[in-house]
């Protein structure tokens, strides 16, 4: 391609482009056609000028006036309340259902991870040892010690705020970090396990597991689902780095971290619920069976939303990802 003779043959239109862009006034009917028309011819000449004669500065040019053009051509999109209706009803949930082949493996080994680290604690005297000094543990697992009261240290309503800030950064961690072949996201997910660990060995070894159990379970069902939910998604999104399928690895990583940042939002609503739960019915005078059923309804609530709704949703099509029409639009290219 000679660049000088593709810049003759074309420059009119483009500037012309520019001029309609630039109006302060709306465009008549035959200037919006025009308008129209000369988005479409301009995106050609920015594909051919990309496959041919890919000049920087010209194609910068071109880039921002299609951009520009595209905009002007499809409007600007307002949120509305029907938009935030679609996300909790059919978007989030079917994220989180299309990718249950990652964060359902997440969730069993993580758990049993947890299981192994907590036994072994507390069949090990010299690895509690390392933990704390005995006076210390036993201030930690007597009744009404450290772990009992825990739960009730603070108010209500501000002990829910901190754990539900907390929950979401590990969670937007977990998600973040997948881009950076999810090996972060094994180390945050490790941490957790570690901690959930030391407290089932610890109670064990003092003969109250079914204590801890009790004030873990109200909450710790929902709360450790959004954490492995994070999790399973950030590996996924980890593995796209590795192997992206058909589709081109900036493609894909454009997709799959779409959908991240999607489940991340929902999951901090999910987050909003356990750290309730935590806040105002772990603490609470419920009986233990109470307190535990109040948290596995939340949980069995949960998994119904994503496999009924999200099941629903994936069978029709949605993956989670935002609408075509908001998505930033695709260059043409040579064959």
């Amino acid at each position: 391609m000679d660049l000088d003779v593709f810049v003759t043959a074309h420059g009119a239109e483009w500037d012309r482009l520019e001029s309609l862009l630039r109006r302060k006034r709306r465009l008549t009917g035959t200037e919006a056609d025009e308008l129209v028309a000369l988005y479409q011819r301009t995106t050609t000449h920015l594909s051919l000028l990309l496959s041919s004669a890919p000049d920087p500065a010209l194609t910068g040019r071109l880039t921002s006036l299609v951009a520009r053009a595209r905009s002007a051509v499809t409007g600007a999109r307002k949120a509305s309340w029907r938009d935030a209706a679609h996300f909790f009803t059919t978007a989030f949930p079917a994220a989180v259902y299309r990718l249950r082949h990652w964060w359902i493996p997440t969730a069993i080994l993580s758990t049993a991870v947890a299981a192994l680290l907590g036994w072994w604690i507390a069949a090990h005297p010299e690895v509690q040892a390392t933990i704390g000094a005995p006076e210390d543990l036993r201030a930690m697992t007597r009744p009404g010690g450290e772990y009992e009261t825990y739960y009730s240290s603070h108010p209500a309503a501000a002990f829910a705020a901190q754990v539900w800030t907390n929950n979401a950064q590990a969670v937007a961690l977990c998600l973040v970090l997948g881009a950076f072949a999810a090996v972060p996201v094994l180390w945050v997910l490790f941490q957790n396990m570690l901690n959930l660990g030391v407290g089932i060995g610890l109670m064990s070894s003092a003969g109250r597991l079914d204590t801890f159990l009790g004030l873990i379970l109200p909450h710790g069902l929902l709360e450790l689902t959004a954490v492995f939910v994070a999790a399973g998604i950030g590996l996924r999104l980890g593995w796209t780095l590795i192997d992206p399928g058909p589709r081109t690895r900036r493609t894909a990583l454009a997709e799959e971290g779409r959908s991240a940042l999607g489940v991340a939002i929902g999951l901090a609503a999910v987050l909003f619920v356990s750290g309730a739960l935590e806040g105002f019915v772990t603490p609470s005078g419920l009986p233990t069976w109470a307190r535990i059923t109040v948290g596995v309804a939340a949980e069995l609530a949960f998994l119904l939303y994503v496999y009924v709704l999200g099941g629903r949703a994936v069978r029709a099509g949605e993956t989670g990802d935002i609408a075509p029409t908001d998505r930033e639009a695709s260059l043409p290219t040579a064959a």
